[in-house]
């Protein structure tokens, strides 16, 4: 490829011309307010998770708000799972109340020691991490472990009612907002026992127009009822709520389990093996049990070749974790032995996701105490529940191999198939990579990876040469290529055509990706499977980070739409104490880990001015390592005319439409100010 300087046309097609617009003038520096003790907030109760809701149940979006259900039918299921509840009642109310009953043994409603005057159930209700699963005395196994739950979904709450019955009476109590609005109301005799949460979510956390959505509740109870077979879910939805294809009543139980649900989503599809490797195993001597059901189809289902469903303590873990992992290694482990033990060579290519590419994988495991990464519990990192996983499992699959040779030599077969046409597919990528870097003239500046094909390589755009040699040596250089940026970009949302051209941080950006801009951008010729922007995490950053963003927006909008482009998630602060160390995104995560895992001492806090003062293991430690770091994908709206309306607001010619946006986002920064 020509020089830059020689290629005119690099963004012809790309962008129409048009005048550049000067930029606003930095503003004179205001003098620092007075600090003081007065500006010393200190939140008290539930306060905390009203303030900032998002640490708690991860938004107030549409699936935070079901995740209030979700934490109170957790609680449920846990009566359910330990043996003391056979039924669990869910009721939408024509007034969007929702309800969840068990007829469990009932939360405590005696005074409890700690807090005079104040029963078990208020404490519960009221008080971050209280709750009877700490100790494991209560629950061998449970899904509510932080002791928040329910006591966050209180907070989030317009209005709350407990009904508990227990010990031959019935009791019941009121809240608003997290805070009790009744005394513990003995109401008389019974004989029924359980417990009843009937809840509104507030409107001022969630929106005027936020309402439970029936179908979505639906498809929740109908999939809790699967992962335990000893429990009976009872649905009910008042008419006026009732929604497309939701049934007005309707009753869950599952005798097969796992194996139910597979065969549900295994309708109208061939495959390869006449029947699913399916089981459940309980551990004696010890809280653990796991149950499983695999399938695998040459049809695909739907719009993905396969899928893998895991749970915890019938807690779902959409992020996968360590018993995923378990399940994903005993199959491949299990199917390569298999292969040496007939004989078939093409045993020794299998990788794991040949094995689980095109198979319908479901796996429940029950631990004591398992870890979650995270309050809303959506990746499961307990190392014991891999073990128990990958010890339970081997022998059984070992076996359901061994004793059907012909099914076994079909999933083989399949498999091996799979795993050939990987490797031929690497090997075209690696011949037409290997071609094109020949005919390249890659910027000089570019440290490339070694891996020749694109697949699992990943470019990152780094601010500044600094940056750029810390990452260098923090980098795999089988896999991770570093291109260093000098500070600002063009804003190509406002330059000219001519100013394009001369940029040479741009062009050298477009060389190193291989492929050109606008209407000439081919996926295909794509040199990385990942392009990630890496800016320092402060305010200039972001700046470099928007302007990279609006560069591929406007030149390679496809980049975007097909998921490869990403933004790394450095951290701002380094907390350390007692030989343990943190690290921290932003001022609200730093103050997370004060209040947990730092409460009550003294850390010493390090602020990052920039990646540059980052050593090199730090980096690859915190934002480099797909181990441990954390990306965020760039993505476009389904309505992508509000994308443009947004760029061209921010980045475009008009100072204008900046200023209306900041009138009209004003409140919005000002609560994220706290002023």
């Amino acid at each position: 490829m020509p020089k830059a300087a020689a290629q005119p046309s690099l963004f012809d097609d790309a962008l129409n011309p048009s005048p550049s617009a000067p930029l606003a003038g930095a503003h004179e520096p205001r003098p620092s307010p007075a600090y003081s003790a007065k500006d010393i907030e200190v939140l008290e109760g539930l306060e905390p998770v009203r303030k900032r809701p998002g640490m708690y149940i991860g938004g107030v979006d549409e699936r935070a708000l079901h995740h209030l259900f979700a934490e109170v039918l957790d609680n449920a299921m846990d009566e359910a799972v330990a043996g003391h509840a056979k039924v669990i009642e869910i009721t939408l109310a024509a007034d969007g109340a929702l309800t969840v009953k068990d007829d469990g043994r009932g939360m405590p409603v005696d005074p409890h020691a700690k807090f005079p005057g104040k029963s078990a159930l208020e404490v519960i209700m009221t008080v971050l991490h209280s709750g009877g699963k700490f100790s494991g005395k209560a629950y061998e196994t449970s899904g509510g472990l932080h002791g928040v739950g329910v006591s966050v979904v209180n907070a989030l709450s317009e209005r709350l009612e407990a009904t508990v019955w227990k010990d031959g009476f019935e009791w019941r109590q009121t809240f608003s907002r997290g805070k009790p609005t009744s005394k513990l109301e003995k109401l008389g005799p019974t004989r029924r026992h359980g417990t009843s949460v009937t809840f509104t979510p507030d409107p001022v956390i969630f929106g005027e127009d936020a309402a439970f959505r029936p179908a979505r509740l639906h498809r929740m109870a109908r999939s809790k009822a699967y992962l335990f077979r000893g429990v009976q879910i009872r649905w009910r939805c008042a008419p006026e709520r009732i929604g497309d294809h939701t049934p007005a009543e309707a009753v869950f139980h599952f005798p097969g389990g796992l194996a139910d649900f597979l065969a549900e989503n295994l309708q109208g599809l061939s495959t390869v093996t006449p029947e699913p490797f399916a089981g459940r195993i309980e551990r004696q001597g010890e809280a653990g049990a796991v149950e499983w059901a695999v399938a695998w189809t040459p049809e695909g289902f739907g719009e993905a070749d396969g899928f893998m469903r895991s749970y915890c303590n019938t807690v779902p873990t959409p992020e996968g974790g360590t018993h995923e992992a378990g399940l994903r290694a005993v199959l491949t482990r299990g199917l390569k032995a298999y292969a040496e033990l007939v004989g078939d060579k093409r045993g020794a290519l299998i990788t794991a996701d040949d094995v689980a590419g095109q198979a319908g994988a479901l796996i429940s495991v029950f631990v004591r105490n398992p870890e979650f990464q995270g309050q809303t519990k959506e990746r499961l990192s307990s190392a014991d529940a891999q073990r128990l996983v990958e010890g339970a499992l081997r022998d059984p699959f070992d076996h359901w191999l061994a004793g059907q040779p012909k099914a076994a030599a079909a999933l083989l077969g399949f498999v091996a198939d799979r795993a050939e046409e990987r490797l031929k597919r690497r090997k075209d990528k690696e011949v037409a990579r290997a071609s094109a870097t020949r005919k390249l003239r890659l910027p000089g500046k570019l440290a490339d990876c070694s891996g020749q094909a694109a697949d699992g390589t990943e470019l990152f755009i780094v601010e500044g040469d600094s940056a750029g040699g810390s990452a260098k040596q923090a980098r795999d250089r089988r896999t991770q290529a570093i291109l260093p940026l000098r500070g600002k970009i063009l804003n190509v949302a406002s330059a000219s055509l001519d100013q394009l051209r001369a940029n040479k941080e741009l062009a050298d950006l477009t060389l190193a990706l291989g492929t050109q801009a606008g209407a000439r951008y081919r996926e295909e010729d794509l040199r990385y499977e990942r392009i990630i922007i890496m800016t320092d995490a402060d305010v200039d950053g972001a700046h470099i980070a928007s302007l990279l963003i609006t560069f591929f927006y406007r030149t390679m909008p496809d980049l975007i739409r097909a998921g490869r482009l990403y933004l790394a998630l450095p951290p701002l602060y380094r907390l350390s104490h007692g030989g343990k160390t943190e690290y921290a995104r932003d001022d609200a995560h730093k103050d997370q880990l004060l209040g947990t895992l730092f409460k009550g001492k003294k850390p010493e806090i390090g602020r990052f001015k920039g990646l540059g003062e980052m050593m090199p293991a730090q980096l690859k430690e915190t934002t480099m390592s797909p181990a441990t770091r954390q990306l965020a994908r760039i993505s476009l709206p389904r309505a992508e005319e509000t994308a443009e309306a947004l760029v061209e607001a921010l980045m475009g010619r008009k100072p204008e439409l900046r200023y209306r946006f900041i009138q009209e986002n004003a409140e919005f920064a000002a609560e994220d100010l706290d002023v």
